[in-house]
């Protein structure tokens, strides 16, 4: 394996080297090229390309339904991490509520139930943020995630990949840290045909270091048939 993810002195990208985190243990252990390299790249490109110009018309009736049913911006910006450690603007359509951050915390306050839940799977079934009539079908079709393709075209993420984690998340997945920075990560991966959001983090987790330690074009093939069925089906979303 490659050991030249950071060099002698240099800062961590996560914590840029004002607090020692778990990943300055581990981030040098990433590989120095993403899993797949030129060919997965290029696969990216062409996928995501064509999603694009195929979805066009479908893209601009889910942003005008946002912004007739909830004020606030279409697009959704939240800060994840990619590959070696490189913070990005994940992209989606808003699903949720403008004031959502508060809105949780005072949920999972009231509610010992939804905090438990929310700590284990990082999810909830019922979700106080989420924008009537169209969050839910956005996310349990996962159309929301349609704008990560642009994520793919700049380079941030791959179609097929682990799930794109924050920064809260890192420490979380412990020594299994080094296989996802190893990788871009992905708007489908095994997580989303493995159950989604029935698995627990940890689950999540042993999931995302499988895929990057087994990677193969046709196991990259699999997932992207194997998300159509799930997603047609609704399996393990809410």
């Amino acid at each position: 394996m490659d050991l030249t993810f950071v060099s002698a002195g240099a800062a961590c990208p996560l914590c840029n080297g004002n607090s020692p985190c778990f990943n300055c243990s581990t981030a040098a252990l990433a590989e120095s090229q993403p899993a797949g390299r030129f060919s997965k790249r290029l696969f990216d490109l062409v996928f995501s390309g064509l999603a694009i110009a195929a979805g066009a018309v479908l893209f601009v009736a889910i942003a005008v339904l946002i912004r007739l049913l909830s004020p606030g911006p279409i697009i959704f910006r939240h800060e994840r991490i990619g590959f070696q450690g490189a913070r990005f603007d994940c992209l989606k359509f808003r699903t949720m509520k403008v004031g959502a951050d508060k809105i949780l915390e005072d949920h999972l306050a009231a509610n010992p139930k939804a905090r438990i839940e929310f700590e284990t799977t990082r999810k909830l079934r019922n979700d106080p943020r989420i924008i009537p009539l169209i969050g839910h079908f956005l996310r349990k079709s996962s159309l929301d995630e349609i704008p990560q393709f642009v994520n793919v075209l700049r380079g941030d993420m791959s179609v097929v990949g682990p799930r794109p984690v924050t920064r809260k998340e890192v420490d979380l997945y412990g020594p299994r840290m080094s296989s996802y920075l190893s990788a871009r990560p992905g708007i489908t991966g095994l997580w989303q045909v493995s159950g989604r959001n029935r698995l627990t983090f940890a689950e999540r987790c042993k999931l995302d270091e499988s895929y990057v330690r087994d990677w193969s074009f046709n196991s990259d093939m699999r997932i992207i048939l194997r998300t159509g069925r799930t997603v047609l089906s609704g399996e393990g979303a809410f």
